[in-house]
């Protein structure tokens, strides 16, 4: 294999803080097209207040969720965090909570794709040809996951921007037209309408306007450095939809407010389509509502109508690609029988597990068609995995409260010489009081609930006991290879890169293995911080120079068609990091460069402590390569 010229490339920085918050909000900023319709139900005229208080349970959960990813920068979001603070029990218990949360997302994104297409034919907004599509519109998505097209990175981007924007124009037409205090102020009939109950029902159904935090977490493996670019993103993504709920949700009840419409006080936004109602379609009822007419108003319909459904066949996708990821995930850790581990012999895609729960189960919770139904069972899902997460962050603080963390969230409070985190406190004690009442409230969603809490558990019992035949609470990995379906010996390299041909004939190598059985390169560049500096200490040049080589990292993958994943970070000695980053990414295979023998003794000394390390406590192979002479 013909050794390559190192390459001065300057390469875009892939996953940093502005592609995850891109991404992020693309999930995050569809959930306005029906989460305004779903919480109206329930709040009326306090929903733009749901909105500010399920804002202040988002900020305290997005610092929860920017410290666990930054400490285990892993996928997986609360089911890592359990794991790492519990035991494989509570894992499980969060991580099919997750599995909950991206059904229903794929399910309720769906059923409202046809309703924003109703623009071009009415019958699409009720009842069953909005099922139907809603339905076909998951077999298309699974049915292309199964086949591995992928999406296009900087159309999700664009579009993102797009939404935001389109937004944000709402808004300020919004306040420019109709924007009316006097009308808020009247919509608000306290105990009344709504009730005491239906109001703290809607702050937890309010929260699947956040539908989408676990991206991040899901991308952290991806990210270039995520001690700073996850925080950010978590940052940027609450900034944005902050100024989106704050406002928007006034702009709605100005527009559709509050009133007696057959002897009971409600508003348009929550009734639905054969009502005269906006719940299937809440957006089209403000853009219909701000006064506008004629052509002009056409074109708003159109382009809105159009563009929320992209964005929402968009966010389909994502939870059908997020469903396949924890179903993985938890196979991975023997959560799940392997089957859903199985690659399709063509495809090389998680095929069952794509049909089974992101196409099967999915379509079984779209079929009654009930949106205030859908609502409530993410709640469900969603506030037990935040409880999980907050919990896990107190605990893994008390536990260790001297642990060195890169980021650490704020505010936080020393009590006993421990700095405990007063946002996992807070979010800890509102999202578990929400879950309880969901639970309490809603006899469907208790049935249908705990029947999932309950069915995953046993199937969890029954898996552990008498296939696994190890503990529930222990941490089991699969086997690298699981079946006929997997003619791979491996699917995952790392390679740590550092400036010299080493690097490169390591790279050489790692590419040329990859490309033959299509597997897939993370190269890892270690920065190691000085012991009289902290982990998030600003080292620039050195930064510079870890970036320089993890885009020469994707330059030589690039040369081989194979895939590579850059990352940086920070520790304080090489070998150990290395470890935990095979560790984290489940690496069948480290492919480590020796330096040339005219090195100089200390980075031989250097390297020497480094391999020695990766080959003691690395959970796979080591293979390391040799500098060839040159031709």
């Amino acid at each position: 294999m013909p050794s390559r010229r190192r390459r001065q490339v300057e390469l875009e920085r892939v996953l940093g803080t502005p592609a995850l918050f891109a991404t992020v909000y693309g999930n995050v900023g569809s959930s306005i097209y029906y989460a305004l319709g779903v919480t109206a139900v329930f709040a009326l005229g306090l929903t733009p207040l749901v909105f500010v208080i399920a804002g202040v349970i988002f900020a305290c959960t997005t610092m929860t969720y920017a410290e666990g990813t930054v400490r285990y920068p892993e996928a997986g979001g609360s089911s890592s965090f359990a794991r790492h603070a519990f035991n494989e029990t509570v894992s499980f218990g969060a991580a099919w909570a997750q599995m909950l949360n991206y059904i229903i997302t794929i399910a309720i994104s769906a059923f409202f794709v046809p309703h924003y297409l109703a623009i071009f034919w009415e019958p699409l907004r009720t009842n069953p040809w909005d099922i139907v599509a809603g339905a076909g519109v998951i077999v298309v998505l699974v049915v292309l996951n199964v086949v591995g097209i992928r999406e296009a990175a900087s159309l999700n981007v664009t579009l993102a921007v797009v939404d935001f924007a389109t937004q944000l124009l709402l808004v300020l037409l919004g306040f420019l037209l109709i924007l009316n205090p006097e009308i808020l102020a009247e919509n608000v009939h306290w105990g009344t309408a709504p009730t005491w109950s239906n109001f703290l029902l809607a702050i937890p159904v309010g929260m699947i306007a956040y539908t989408g935090i676990e991206t991040v977490s899901n991308l952290a493996e991806e990210a270039r450095d995520p001690a700073r670019n996850v925080p950010r993103a978590y940052l940027l993504t609450a900034v944005a939809v902050f100024a989106i709920f704050f406002t928007l949700p006034a702009v709605a009840l100005s527009a559709l407010p509050v009133r007696e419409i057959d002897g009971e006080l409600t508003t348009l936004l929550a009734l639905p389509p054969e009502d005269g109602g906006f719940q299937n379609d809440p957006v089209l009822g403000v853009v219909e509502n701000l006064g506008l007419e004629g052509a002009l108003l056409e074109a708003i319909r159109i382009y809105v109508g159009v563009l929320a459904a992209t964005i929402l066949f968009i966010a389909t996708n994502a939870g059908v690609i997020g469903a396949s990821r924890i179903t993985y995930a938890m196979a991975s850790y023997r959560q799940l029988p392997e089957v859903f581990r199985r690659l399709h012999p063509r495809f090389k895609t998680p095929w069952i597990a794509l049909l089974f729960f992101a196409g099967f189960i999915s379509i079984l919770t779209l079929l009654p068609g009930k949106v205030d139904f859908l609502g409530t069972m993410y709640s469900f899902g969603a506030m037990l995995s935040f409880t999980i997460a907050h919990i896990s962050i107190i605990v893994l603080r008390a536990r260790d409260p001297d642990h060195e963390l890169v980021f650490r969230g704020r505010p936080n409070v020393r009590i006993g010489g421990v700095q405990w985190p007063v946002f996992a406190l807070l979010g800890g004690v509102a999202t578990g009081l929400a879950w309880l009442v969901v639970v309490i409230q809603t006899p469907d969603t208790r049935i249908a609930g705990l029947g999932w809490l309950a069915a995953g558990f046993l199937t969890y019992f029954v898996y552990r006991r008498f296939v696994v035949r190890e503990p529930m609470s222990a941490t089991v990995k699969a086997p690298v290879a699981f079946g006929p379906a997997l003619a791979l010996e491996y699917r995952r390299l790392l390679v740590p890169v550092l400036p010299g041909r080493a690097s490169d004939e390591a790279l050489d190598i790692a590419a040329g293995l990859a490309a033959e059985r299509g597997a897939q390169i993370t190269a890892v560049s270690v920065v190691e911080v000085p012991l009289d500096l902290p982990l998030s200490a600003e080292l620039t040049a050195e930064e510079e120079i870890a970036n320089r080589e993890l885009d020469e990292a994707r330059a030589i993958g690039e040369s081989y068609g194979v895939t590579v994943i850059t990352r940086l970070v920070r520790a304080r000695n090489a070998g150990p990091a290395i470890v935990r980053e095979a560790e984290r990414r489940d690496s069948e295979i480290v492919v480590i460069g020796a330096p040339r023998r005219d090195a100089s003794s200390r980075k031989r000394a250097i390297f020497g402590r480094t391999v020695d390390h990766v080959l003691k406590h690395a959970p796979c192979r080591v293979l390391v390569t040799a500098v060839k002479d040159a031709a």
